[in-house]
């Protein structure tokens, strides 16, 4: 029997992201019969709003799930490889937005635009992709349908909200410190758990993540490997620098595409307008394209800047800019739990 209204967990209610999902459960009335606001032992008690009731938050336990039917996980990967098989058993669906399961060849990678017929019946657990990865790939999805896509070069500018809340309050701390003239403190950016850290304000840093055997940092493989597993195109050439910068919402891409076939700027155009969470702003002449405080708060991607390469007859640049804790997290997780009610 299809049900109407489902209980839900969110696991790290007290984050950036947790704060994000709950506003848009709120905001859409998701069919909710029971919601749950899990998180650390360390913010178990605290309180967060619900459409405007006080919700008190419980520590995170595999019994936490018993009768939960749809668990949302933005707690950290380490969290979830314990407690969302936990979810699983106890019979719920997750949708994970941790690194944790996303490269799991049993795990779909799903970006709603692109890609959610892969979800079956009994999906256990469905990954969230990387926020960087998934405004690209929505901006490039209906170019790769039409044209195929031979390679990718993306350079990004992301915002410290990618890195939690802690970092939102180290650039406002070390904003006004350097406008004061102090010395700045650096305990979070680039990763917190390493030795070494930067001052993020009037700063670009250019590591996101820790760095790999080959150089590139674990958030620019994760653009490579998600972007080949959602097109379903182990061939597409990607490559990616990932760059932090001192905006609080709102990651923007640099993006160099080298398409298949020859294509047409206006067909390009006509594409993107008519693609599903795109909006297109793009008037050199009235210098419009897309900014990041703009895209805050809101749920499309935006592309702009799109022209012709000059060397490359095949190759496309573009602008793309997206808010990363709505598409870039919490829309993608919201827009998979939407689907599966309704289905």
């Amino acid at each position: 029997m299809k049900k109407s209204t489902f209980h839900v967990a969110v696991v790290g209610a007290t984050g950036a992201v947790g704060q994000q999902i709950l506003h848009l459960l709120a905001e859409r009335n998701f069919p909710l019969a029971s919601l749950k606001c899990l998180a650390s032992s360390r913010s178990a008690g605290k309180t967060v709003m619900f459409k405007g009731e006080p919700i008190t938050v419980e520590e995170a336990t595999p019994e936490s799930f018993e009768g939960v039917d749809i668990a949302l996980f933005s707690a950290g990967g380490s969290v979830s490889k314990i407690l969302a098989p936990e979810a699983v058993k106890r019979g719920a669906v997750v949708i994970d937005n941790t690194n944790a399961f996303r490269m799991n060849p049993d795990v779909p990678l799903v970006v709603p635009e692109i890609n959610m017929d892969i979800i079956g019946d009994k999906p256990g657990i469905i990954a969230n992709p990387n926020c960087s990865t998934i405004q690209m790939v929505v901006a490039l999805k209906p170019l790769y349908d039409k044209y195929g896509i031979s390679r990718i070069i993306v350079s990004t500018y992301q915002a410290v909200s990618g890195a939690g809340s802690q970092a939102i309050e180290e650039l406002l701390d070390q904003s006004r410190a350097v406008l004061e003239g102090r010395e700045p403190e650096c305990n979070i950016l680039p990763v917190g758990k390493l030795d070494k850290h930067y001052q993020i304000a009037f700063n670009a840093i250019p590591q996101i993540d820790v760095f790999q055997d080959n150089g590139f940092t674990l958030e620019e493989m994760k653009m490579v490997n998600e972007t080949k597993k959602i097109m379903g195109d182990p061939n597409i050439a990607v490559t990616s620098t990932c760059v932090r910068i001192p905006v609080i919402y709102g990651h923007s891409e640099s993006v160099y595409v080298e398409l298949k076939e020859e294509f047409e700027l206006d067909e390009v155009y006509r594409l993107l307008n008519d693609a599903p969470g795109v909006t297109v702003i793009d008037s050199p002449e009235e210098q419009k394209y897309p900014l990041a405080t703009d895209a805050a708060g809101k749920l499309d991607v935006f592309v702009g800047r799109i022209r012709r390469d000059l060397n490359h007859s095949r190759g496309l640049n573009m602008w793309i800019v997206s808010d990363n804790l709505l598409k870039g997290a919490a829309w993608n997780a919201v827009q998979i739990a939407e689907h599966f009610v309704q289905r």
